[in-house]
This record gives C-alpha cells, structure tokens and sequence, in this order.
C-alpha cells in the first residue's frame, strides 16, 4: 500500500517557479504509474501529467508541456512536478496519485494529501 506525501508547495509570484515532491513511503513505489492533477477553487480536478515508474516514459497534458516537467527519482522513491513561469491560473491544490495511469483521477487508488500552490503579486 502506497503512502504519498507531497511537499514543496507555496505562494510565489507571476513567473516563478516551483518543484514538488511526492514522496512515497512503504518501501518501493509498487504502483505502474504516479500522476499529478491539481484542483482550482470551484473547480473539479484537472489532470496534469504523469510518469510510468519504470522505465520513466512522461505524458504531461497539452497546455502545460511548454512549462510543467514530471520526473522522478526511484532511488529516493520520490516524484517530482517542475513548474515554471508560473502564473495565477497556476493557482491550485497540487495532488500526487498512484494508480494504473491514465486522465481519469478514478485510475488512481492512493492519493497524496495535498500541497497548496498560489500565485499571486
């Protein structure tokens, strides 16, 4: 059973840039995929982008590839969100998730907790 903490979340201005972890807990991350998405006040959860484990093949959502980069690190069994140029569209609740891959959030068993990330002057 997969735990996942996420961390490095904040407040930072328009253009900034950001990286998160999520850090699986429980020994080796067993799960085939680990996923970002992030959920925006009022808004349902959108996916952001996700990495197959092994062999760390990517797939990052459209509108996001030009500044969002997934990747991780299996020997800290941690992943990881890079964002740059930032800005207050950006704002959300940052989510780390472990599942069968995949858009839809319900191919996702084990959830993070949560990071908050605001942009804003």
């Amino acid at each position: 059973q997969e735990q996942l903490v996420e961390s490095g979340g904040g407040l930072v201005e328009p253009g900034s840039s950001l990286r998160l972890s999520c850090a699986a807990s429980g020994g080796t991350f067993s799960m085939p995929f680990m996923a970002w998405f992030r959920q925006a006040p009022g808004k349902e959860r959108e996916f952001v982008g996700l990495i197959k484990w092994s062999p760390g093949n990517t797939y990052t959502n459209d509108f996001l590839k030009d500044r969002f980069t997934i990747s991780r690190d299996i020997a800290k069994n941690s992943g990881y969100l890079q964002m740059n140029n930032l800005n207050p569209e950006d704002t959300a609740v940052y989510y780390c998730a472990a599942g069968s891959g995949g858009l839809d959030p319900q191919r996702y068993t084990f959830w993070g907790q949560g990071t908050q990330v605001t942009v804003s002057t």
